[in-house]
């Protein structure tokens, strides 16, 4: 991305549509020179494509269409269009747009196929290709697994490139000076003599004339605010306490709502009497949604009173009652009858373990909540022609065709009012709160109502990170780590939440083993093997989903084979590295943290871990002293290559807080049952890395990557084995299960 790169319609396909005293530009990628099936039967006065770019004499829009759910993407996608726009995006209206096919992710489904991320053959990448369009046909829209940079940079740089040139080549036709001889400048075409016309005066001209479609992006070397610091343009809002979310929403004569499920999930309703609830003050009604029951009332503390006081009778859920017996059942789960992948199979590691002194160890983690800081939340108006719905989502267009079926409407006929998420970890990713929010409403037509869920449904009916665990053996020979066996076992997460939005998908379950079979290491008998388990209650993505475990599995049962081979921890891995942007990053943190012959004093301990996951290879070491009231995180070293940073200061923010939101985790939380119920219902049970445990930070991303890959998720997955390196080194004991705090104390 350093250098121009001309981008015509052989590569990219370029819409534009006159509006009302304007014109809209909008990009549609395609892998292929193969024609835009969008433009099918097209209707009169409709775009190609839904537009990136919408230019009015009132103002410039800039279309975000991925959702912002804490990442600060929405402000990263409107400085990939203004770059190359040339305006300041602060002076921009950022509107997520309405879900629309041309705002498919195909990174997605390329990097879910069956083939490590740094694996570039022909097979892996014909496949991905195949993948990327049918997406592109199938219009999947969604935000989620660290893609949205990865997958929008260039069409959002795009549908500026092309509205800047479309703009001069309008002003070229007003003023008779030719188009090459016009520059812009924050909003303005700029004529040879100094003459400055704004874009907004431009609009109608821009909507008569042909876009201009063989356009040059511009290089990194001509960037005013791509890859140099620049506040987000949420900041001020968030730090003022002014930013609208999806529970700030008032809208006049509003009602309010919450609801009361089964507590174990998915468990039916027997009966129930809404009497009590029903006396209470300012409530309106009892209806029944799906998984239990709502109250509406007028405002949200009169709904929350009356729905505790909801006398019901739950059915249990056809799954294990209680945390040990979850336990049990993952654990019959190993056996060659729930066997699913064995995607990593190199040498031969039955015999390499049969003439070797067997290293063996077994790992777990727990059931986590995503327990975002903004509970789950939707407001609906449902009218004889139209429905509107308030919310923060990660499907968009799921959630518009779950209205229209639920209303038996169009989808045309559903507006989608996306809003910021205060917080989502893969949560927004499901819609069941929205689709209770609706039947609500259904109740009520003409009544706008904002259905929110208490802080305790919100944890108690989330559809948590699955139950995991790993078994390994292995075998050293020489110093060297010479064989390496990893048996993952888990529910599958794919058929649980692709089974509720989507289908289930044909093929190997890749997240089983996602960070375990796919890391770059040339050891040389090498296996990981996939199973899955009997599913229990429903579960859905969180962090860095299926490497948040894994990797915890990879690198620390890797650690046990280094120590026991007698070798330097970051020697050895750079020895077994095979991918050269992976092992950049290892010697980066190692140099970062100074790791040759550091003796980092008595009663302190040092860790490393690494984890090539979302595309991006990632390295971290901690630091840790052993204090008298338990383990203090003194420093954390994290060493990223996501290629190309575009927003150097977010992208610094998404390596650190990926890390603290995995340490938190591996210290303090866990979800247990009892009778099918969690346990942990607030965030004083579940609780998440404190300010003052925070250690301090030093990052460096390399920026050297080919392919630009996003940074929400891919320090999630080293952090964990990284501290539990550094507790041993500075303890001498392995902690294996999650959470850490079964076994030591932090301070």
């Amino acid at each position: 991305m350093g250098r121009a790169r001309t981008i015509t319609r052989r590569s990219f396909l370029i819409g534009s549509a006159a509006i009302v005293g304007g014109v809209a530009f909008g990009a549609y990628y395609v892998t292929r020179p193969t024609p835009n099936p969008l433009l099918n039967d097209l209707p009169e006065g409709e775009a190609a494509l839904t537009p990136f770019v919408k230019i009015t004499p009132q103002g410039i829009t800039l279309i975000v269409p991925r959702a912002d759910v804490g990442q600060g993407i929405a402000s990263t996608q409107a400085m990939l269009i203004a770059e190359e726009l040339d305006i300041d995006p602060a002076t921009a209206t950022l509107d997520p747009g309405q879900p629309h096919p041309a705002y498919f992710n195909g990174i997605i489904a390329a990097e879910s196929m069956p083939f490590p991320a740094w694996e570039h053959g022909v097979v892996a990448d014909t496949v991905r290709d195949v993948m990327m369009n049918v997406a592109r046909l199938t219009g999947s829209q969604f935000t989620g697994g660290s893609s949205s940079v990865a997958d929008l940079h260039e069409p959002l740089r795009l549908a500026g490139a092309t509205a800047r040139e479309t703009l001069k080549a309008a002003a070229s036709a007003r003023t008779g000076v030719g188009r090459a001889d016009l520059r812009t400048e924050e909003g303005h075409v700029i004529l040879p003599d100094g003459t400055r016309i704004a874009y907004t005066d431009l609009a109608a001209e821009a909507a008569a004339i042909e876009p201009v479609t063989d356009v040059t992006l511009r290089p990194a070397s001509d960037w005013m605010r791509l890859g140099k610091p620049y506040q987000r343009l949420d900041i001020v809002a968030k730090s003022t306490g002014t930013q609208d979310y999806g529970i700030d929403v008032v809208l006049p004569g509003m009602l309010y709502a919450t609801v009361r499920a089964n507590p174990g999930r998915g468990g039916a309703m027997a009966s129930y009497s809404a009497d009590a609830a029903l006396a209470m003050q300012g409530v309106r009604s009892v209806v029944e949604v799906n998984e239990g029951l709502a109250v509406i009332a007028d405002n949200t503390w009169f709904a929350f009173q009356a729905a505790q006081a909801l006398e019901v009778n739950w059915l249990p859920p056809d799954y294990p009652a209680s945390s040990a017996e979850m336990w049990q059942a993952l654990t019959a789960g190993h056996t060659d009858e729930f066997r699913n992948s064995r995607l990593r199979d190199d040498g031969d590691v039955e015999a390499a373990l049969g003439g070797a002194t067997v290293i063996e160890a077994e790992y777990r983690t727990p059931l986590l909540a995503h327990a975002a800081l903004e509970p789950l939340c939707a407001t609906v108006l449902i009218e004889p022609d139209r429905v509107q719905i308030w919310t923060a989502t990660q499907i968009p267009a799921v959630v518009r065709d779950a209205a229209a079926e639920l209303t038996g409407l169009n989808p045309s006929q559903v507006t989608l009012h996306a809003l910021p998420a205060g917080g989502s970890f893969g949560r927004r990713l499901d819609n069941d709160y929205v689709v209770q929010a609706i039947q609500i409403a259904a109740t009520m037509p003409g009544t706008p109502i904002k259905t929110t869920w208490s802080r305790k449904e919100d944890m108690t009916h989330d559809y948590p990170r699955p139950l995991h665990m790993a078994v390994g053996r292995g075998a050293v020979r020489h110093g060297q780590v010479m064989a390496y066996d990893l048996d993952t076992i888990s529910p599958s997460l794919i058929a649980s939440w692709f089974g509720r939005i989507f289908i289930v998908p044909p093929g190997p379950d890749t997240m089983l083993v996602w960070g375990a079979y796919d890391q770059p290491y040339a050891i040389p008998n090498y296996r990981v093997t996939g199973y899955a388990a009997p599913p229990m209650m429903p579960v859905g993505s969180w962090r860095s989903p299926g490497a948040c475990s894994n990797s915890f599995f990879h690198e620390s049962f890797l650690s046990e084979l280094i120590h026991a081979a007698g070798a330097d921890p970051l020697e050895e891995r750079l020895r077994l590295i095979a991918d050269a942007d992976s092992r950049r990053v290892l010697e980066a943190v190692g140099e970062m943290s100074e790791w040759a012959g550091a003796d980092i004093g008595p009663g302190r301990g040092r860790g490393i871990a690494f984890a090539h996951t979302h595309g991006v290879p990632v390295a971290e070491v901690i630091d840790v002293t052993l204090t008298d009231r338990g383990i203090r995180i003194d420093d954390v070293w994290i060493a990223a290559d996501c290629g190309t940073v575009f927003d150097p200061v977010n992208a610094e923010a998404q390596l650190t807080g990926a890390a603290i939101f995995g340490l938190g985790h591996a210290m303090n939380c866990e979800l247990t049952y009892e009778s099918h119920a969690v346990q942990q219902t607030n965030f004083d049970a579940f609780e998440g890395m404190r300010l003052y445990q925070t250690p301090r930070f030093h990052t460096q991303l390399l920026g050297l990557a080919e392919r630009v890959r996003g940074l929400g998720e891919p320090a999630t997955a080293p952090s964990a084995p990284a501290l539990a390196d550094a507790i041993f080194a500075a303890t001498g004991q392995r902690l294996r299960e999650m959470p850490f705090n079964k076994s030591v104390d932090f301070t």
